[in-house]
């Protein structure tokens, strides 16, 4: 996808927006960011949320797995969204578990936020000049498995 878009790139005329549609991952769309793309959209947030996936800044949560089942810490301490401070690791895994409607809903608020702060967040550091190394250690940190 890199590549295409280094390709794309050579072809489109300066000063005009860049949509790429589809493109889904958090590391993905730094990438994207860092390669002119202004808009972009993807059913990634709230499609693996229901499955029980969460993106942090810390890494990705697969909220299934038994090692949540007794983490009675909020879903992302420092989250941007308000069901990461009311609502545990351990009941979200419950409900996960229960297959209880409300799991998915809890997770692609907390991924559709998540994903709101971090292309925020780029934005401030394409302002503040300093988007490449902020951007390659977000991607170390959102690549990362918890």
């Amino acid at each position: 996808m890199h590549e295409l878009l280094d390709v794309v790139n050579e072809i489109l005329p300066t000063g005009k927006p860049r949509y790429l549609m589809g493109v889904g991952t958090p590391a993905n769309i730094l990438e994207a960011i860092e390669r002119g793309v202004d808009m972009m959209d993807c059913v990634m947030p709230t499609r693996n949320g229901r499955n029980g996936m969460l993106f942090t800044r810390h890494g990705i949560m697969n909220m299934r797995n038994k090692k949540w089942a007794d983490d009675f810490t909020p879903i992302q301490e420092d989250g941007p969204s308000m069901v990461d401070h009311v609502y545990s690791k351990a009941y979200l895994r419950h409900l996960f578990v229960s297959q209880e409607l409300l799991a998915m809903q809890i997770a692609s608020i907390h991924n559709l936020a998540f994903y709101l702060w971090l292309v925020g967040e780029a934005r401030k550091h394409i302002i503040a000049g300093d988007f490449k190394p902020w951007k390659d250690e977000m991607i170390v940190n959102v690549t990362r498995r918890l």
